[in-house]
């Protein structure tokens, strides 16, 4: 059982300042439970009228052609339910997370697997577990209106249940190298100490 899961959504590959965070964060640690799922390499289906239904009937009475999104869906929050830590790499694209990572929420946020209905309101099913958000911008959007990204994905974990999250940013990436040097530098040191 992996006890960390790794999701990389840059569409940079190996040019990806979020993935080179994570995994140069990782390089020295001797742990070989963990499980990279990189959702720009092996991409998501987007959600649509047949996700939706797929995610929303018994497999039973599913046509065929839909059971894959079904099954797919089960296998990402089987992935989900097994780890302890779940490392998040979000690149801030036009200020908000990749599609990529967007379609991983949608097939991993059901009423009665990963939340449920009650009569207070929703309630997240998945508890106990631990996300460090790596998020990488060419600016700066830290504590401004335009840091979308932390809201949407503090209220989105929220809602499955989790609520200890932590984030690192490694911001002005693309203001000059002197201050990128220093911003990359501080992000992996933070990152190590997170994870």
């Amino acid at each position: 059982m992996a006890n960390t899961l790794i999701l990389k959504s840059s569409i940079m590959g190996e040019l990806s300042q979020s993935n080179q965070l994570i995994d140069f964060a990782l390089a020295n640690r001797k742990e070989n439970t963990v499980l990279v799922r990189d959702l720009a390499e092996q991409p998501l289906p987007v959600m649509d009228a047949n996700v939706a239904s797929a995610l929303r009937t018994v497999e039973s009475e599913l046509p065929e052609e839909l059971k894959s999104l079904l099954q797919l869906s089960n296998e990402l929050i089987a992935e989900l339910k097994e780890v302890d830590t779940l490392i998040i790499g979000a690149p801030m694209y036009n200020f908000m997370i990749p599609t990529q990572l967007k379609n991983w929420f949608d097939l991993i946020t059901r009423a009665g697997v990963t939340f449920q209905y009650t009569e207070t309101g929703p309630q997240g099913m998945l508890k106990d577990k631990k996300v460090v958000i790596v998020t990488t911008r060419g600016g700066i959007h830290k504590d401004t209106g335009r840091n979308a990204i932390e809201s949407y994905l503090i209220t989105i974990l929220g809602f499955i249940g989790i609520s200890s999250v932590e984030f690192v940013y490694a911001e002005a990436l693309n203001m000059g190298e002197d201050i990128a040097k220093q911003n990359r530098s501080a992000a992996l040191e933070q990152l190590k100490l997170a994870i």
